[in-house]
């Protein structure tokens, strides 16, 4: 089990963490507690989502997902046993991205009423807002924590620039630093992390949890024509990633994972736990069986060779 420093403490979690996006949309209540009962029997304890959660989908207006795991841990009486993690941020009707002060004063108290609960374990800015100074924003976060509503802090979709101009202003200024980063990566896409953002991480030993960690199912091999694509809750997604690139990968996916009698899913996140700087991929299921990947991953242990050849069919 990997920790994540949060100055003298450490959170720790197990080696996959649920993403909980799929909550009030892909899954209705009834499949979503079925879901998270079987992820609790797992052992996974923590959950990431986000008060946007699942805006997009006809008919919501977001907080579907964070309104079923409130229900859900109020209804199980477990809230002491998982690590939930939210963000705040992105467009709930005010406009744009937004992390003034005044936004996530205001958005806090709509989470915690939605997950009915007191405190949330780590509170994410969803996504940069460059005209809001990050003196304003952690200053919001200070007063989060001074309350007890929030333990700790993370920052997700940050430049490296940024996260680093906010990590001096945490150190000159006292006030709470980002101890977790959640960057898109996945074998498909490893240019956002790789390079700038992960030195930055390396340099102030940030925990790092990745999203997309299956690129929307591209990499579990469920997408093998144009038909297959069609199908797909997320087609603009996939249709703009299912080239000859993702083929060749997935075809070196789906050879290791014949070596290992696993799964091409299983495969693809034993190579980002696989990597240093990461400490544990995002991961959504929609079905029970799905989570035998995330089972398979966790104890999946790469040959150098293997490692070495999805770097290279994935490099860009």
């Amino acid at each position: 089990m990997k920790q994540i420093l949060l100055g003298n403490t450490s959170l720790h979690i197990a080696p996959i963490i649920f993403g909980g996006n799929v909550f009030g949309w892909t899954l209705n209540e009834q499949e979503s507690f079925q879901m998270l009962d079987a992820i609790s029997d797992l052992g996974i304890n923590c959950i990431d989502t986000a008060d946007v959660y699942s805006r997009w989908y006809n008919g919501n207006s977001g907080g579907e997902s964070e309104t079923i795991i409130g229900k859900w841990m109020k209804s199980r009486g477990n809230r002491e046993q998982f690590i939930i993690c939210t963000k705040v941020g992105m467009d709930m009707g005010q406009g744009g991205v937004d992390i003034s002060e005044q936004h996530i004063l205001k958005s806090v108290d709509d989470s915690l009423k939605r997950l009915q609960t007191d405190y949330i374990d780590l509170y994410y800015a969803h996504k940069d807002d460059e005209t809001t100074p990050p003196q304003e924003t952690l200053g919001a976060f200070q007063k989060l924590i001074d309350a007890g509503k929030v333990r700790y802090i993370g920052a997700s979709n940050f430049s490296a620039a940024r996260l680093e101009e906010s990590i001096t202003v945490s150190k000159n200024s006292e006030l709470p630093l980002y101890r977790v980063i959640q960057p898109e990566y996945n074998l498909i896409n490893r240019t956002d992390f790789e390079g700038d953002v992960e030195r930055v991480c390396r340099k102030h030993e940030l925990g790092v949890v990745t999203y997309f960690s299956l690129a929307s199912g591209l990499l579990t091999g469920k997408y093998e024509t144009e038909a297959d694509v069609e199908k797909s809750s997320r087609t603009s997604f996939v249709k703009k990633h299912f080239n000859d690139r993702t083929r060749q990968i997935v075809a070196t996916l789906q050879n290791i994972a014949k070596t290992h009698h696993s799964s091409p899913a299983a495969v693809a996140l034993a190579w980002i736990l696989h990597h240093p700087t990461v400490t544990a991929p995002i991961v959504s299921a929609t079905r029970k069986e799905h989570l035998k990947a995330l089972e398979k991953a966790a104890f999946l242990e790469l040959t150098i060779d293997e490692k070495k050849m999805l770097d290279k069919v994935s490099a860009n």
